[in-house]
């Protein structure tokens, strides 16, 4: 790996994972901010470029994944086969990359008509084959301009193209599997989303995942001291260039009227009142 496949790498892998938490989560999924025009058209395209499905039908599986959550119903819970060791290992399997392939697809006029009535948003989630090739296309086009050789647009194929797909791929998808078995819960919540602090960086917020499902329509998911939460970052910095408006930034009273106050201590709830 060089220095430009490195680059390559990081640098797509969080325009990719940004798309998908800001665009397809916090905005499409869960209305957490509205945004003008051009940062819509923008979100899309950048969450198209992680290439974890079309916008419309990821919308789609995970706004049902929020009604059934841990439930019957839920698309990707890890609990679908029990409690006992043996079909949480199933149920892992299941929620991390099996349930991608089971024949019943959410139907997405249900889950995300607003989605498709919009016909630019609706074409981008069409043309998902499209944003696939110049995901996958424009890191080796990169590497063999700048290194003026096969050899550079290969490398640049395999760790700016394959790596970093298969890797965010499998960092969404722990949010999914992982996230609903283990981690800390100090907030209300009907399922059984937990925090998982060292697949913050990575998921770029996303695996603060009990405070997500104890309010859902936060726009920032790491809200306690030392979390980090990237992704609320660049929202914070949407709204101060005025591209986003009507942002849910939880407040204090917010964060303390979800707290699980059998599992919470003053410490924590102190942390929660600075941060907010």
């Amino acid at each position: 790996m060089s220095w430009l496949d490195l680059g390559l790498l990081v640098f797509f892998y969080f325009l990719g994972c940004h798309g998908i938490t800001i665009g397809f989560h916090r905005y499409f999924t869960h209305g957490s901010f509205k945004a003008k025009r051009p940062l819509r058209i923008a979100l899309a395209i950048m969450g198209s470029l992680a290439v974890e499905g079309p916008l419309v039908r990821w919308v789609a599986d995970h706004r049902r994944h929020h009604k059934f959550s841990d439930a019957e119903g839920d698309p990707h819970s890890p609990w679908r086969f029990g409690d006992t060791v043996p079909a949480l290992i199933k149920g892992l399997w299941w929620a991390h990359i099996a349930w991608m392939f089971d024949e019943e697809q959410t139907p997405q006029e249900k889950y995300a008509p607003d989605l498709i009535k919009d016909p630019a948003l609706r074409a981008i989630s069409r043309q998902f084959v499209l944003w696939t090739v110049v995901s996958l296309a424009l890191p080796p086009l990169i590497g063999g301009l700048v290194t003026m050789s096969w050899w550079g647009a290969f490398t640049a194929f395999f760790w700016g193209s394959l790596v970093r797909v298969a890797l965010l791929h499998h960092v969404t998808w722990s949010i999914n599997s992982i996230c609903h078995a283990v981690g800390k819960r100090p907030f209300k919540s009907r399922d059984r989303s937990g925090n998982v602090w060292w697949l913050a960086v990575l998921s770029c917020g996303e695996s603060w995942h009990n405070l997500h499902h104890a309010d859902p329509t936060s726009a920032r998911h790491g809200v306690m001291r030392g979390q980090v939460d990237s992704s609320a970052r660049f929202i914070r910095w949407f709204e101060l260039l005025g591209w986003a408006y009507d942002v849910r930034w939880p407040s204090r009273s917010r964060i303390d009227s979800r707290r699980d106050t059998g599992e919470g201590d003053s410490r924590l709830r102190k942390e929660a009142a600075e941060a907010a």
